[in-house]
């Protein structure tokens, strides 16, 4: 690992009291959730027809998609968080991080402790009634359909209940992602954890802290397109990474 890369992070960290926690995939894959979209996961690519994950597909056929879900996200409900979840959770404790917006549904961040954190894809852990918009707790909607062998509904009002996460065909929520727009547009360190940035629109989100006077770091095992805009990039685990530098942080 570049020790002067490093070091030259370890600075930024201590200069900044806004900074912005921008994570992927990537911080959680250690916590041992794959990445679904990667190919070493293969997960999407057993699927042909992964009609069932979009919204209309839901809509149409609840049942294959619980049928799916609850052997495929059982492991999200078991995971922990590592090292870097607890970095940045504890970093926010001494008041250096302003927001932490991640691409994430497993809810890690908030088990770390980390307070102010916007899912822009949603949050496994709840569900939702699509008619009466009643909440519940995923884990109680999964065990429902592994003991009945079907979708469950509402016992309000009867109507599908869908995990509040973003499916295929949905928008991303517009009051989250404009409080992460606000938040990028307003901090003094971007940082990106574990996110290849391929995602629109949440990958312009470094663009609109660089754009502000931000300086923007990207930690990530991989190349991403945003690399040439970042002040430091650095490929390599998470685990690692924040190994070299939080002793001297906390």
């Amino acid at each position: 690992m570049n020790t002067d890369k490093i070091n030259e992070l370890k600075n930024l960290i201590n200069l900044s009291n806004k900074i912005v926690f921008f994570t992927g995939a990537g911080i959680s894959t250690e916590s041992g959730i794959p990445d679904f979209r990667s190919p070493e996961s293969g997960l999407w690519n057993k699927y042909s027809d992964l009609d069932f994950i979009s919204i209309d597909g839901f809509k149409r056929n609840p049942d294959k998609f619980y049928n799916f879900a609850i052997n495929t996200f059982d492991i999200i409900f078991k995971a922990e968080p590592n090292i870097a979840h607890y970095y940045i959770a504890e970093l926010e404790k001494k008041g250096k991080v302003s927001a932490v917006i991640t691409q994430n549904i497993d809810g890690l961040h908030q088990k770390a402790g980390s307070q102010n954190v916007l899912q822009l894809h949603g949050d496994l852990t709840h569900s939702i009634c699509l008619k009466c918009n009643e909440k519940f707790s995923t884990r109680r909607m999964f065990k429902i359909a592994k003991d009945t062998g079907k979708a469950p509904s509402c016992p309000q009002c009867g109507g599908i209940i869908k995990p509040d996460v973003v499916f295929f065909g949905e928008s991303l929520p517009a009051d989250t992602l404009e409080k992460s727009v606000e938040y990028s547009k307003n901090c003094d360190l971007f940082i990106v954890m574990g996110s290849s940035l391929v995602v629109m629109p949440a990958a312009l989100l470094p663009g609109y802290a660089k754009g502000a006077g931000a300086k923007v770091v990207i930690l990530n095992k991989t190349p991403t397109p945003y690399d040439s805009l970042a002040d430091i990039v650095i490929y390599d685990k998470l685990s690692k990474i924040v190994d070299e530098i939080r002793d001297e942080q906390l």
